[in-house]
């Protein structure tokens, strides 16, 4: 497929961020995109918007580039739930982070209103941080 096909299509369409009803009233999101979608649409959504916070967490906090790919998962991770600006709130995890201490940075994801919200995922990804070791 062409991109002059995808752009052409774009313009046909149009573009809702939201979910509408369609000239034939079905539900329709994007590019007409009639809901609901399938899980391999949905995993190109998530994917995307990964990669968007991924980026987003590069400009806003130069050293996310530097940590070992574990624990940047982690942190992006926190980034889909929580959004960049929530997980940047994170300001000690962070310090321990650039200090090596994961531990500590691990001790600081659990000290905050996230992890009484999402006890479950808040252990299991400051597990991940806790028990990298880095060789």
């Amino acid at each position: 497929m062409s991109d002059e096909l995808i752009e052409r299509i774009k313009k046909d369409e149009g573009f809702r961020g939201n979910v509408y009803k369609d000239s034939l009233g079905y539900d329709t999101v994007g590019y007409g995109t009639k809901m609901p979608i399938t899980k391999l649409e949905a995993t190109m959504l998530l994917r995307g918007r990964l990669y968007q916070k991924k980026e987003e967490l590069e400009r806003k906090e130069p050293y996310f580039k530097y940590l070992p790919e574990p624990i940047a998962n982690v942190i992006l991770e926190m980034a889909y739930q929580l959004g960049v600006n929530g997980v940047l709130k994170f300001k000690k995890m962070w310090k321990a982070l650039k200090d090596g201490d994961y531990e500590k940075a691990s001790d600081e994801m659990l000290d905050s209103r996230w992890a009484v919200q999402t006890p479950n995922r808040a252990k299991r990804l400051s597990n991940i941080v806790r028990n990298f070791e880095n060789v």
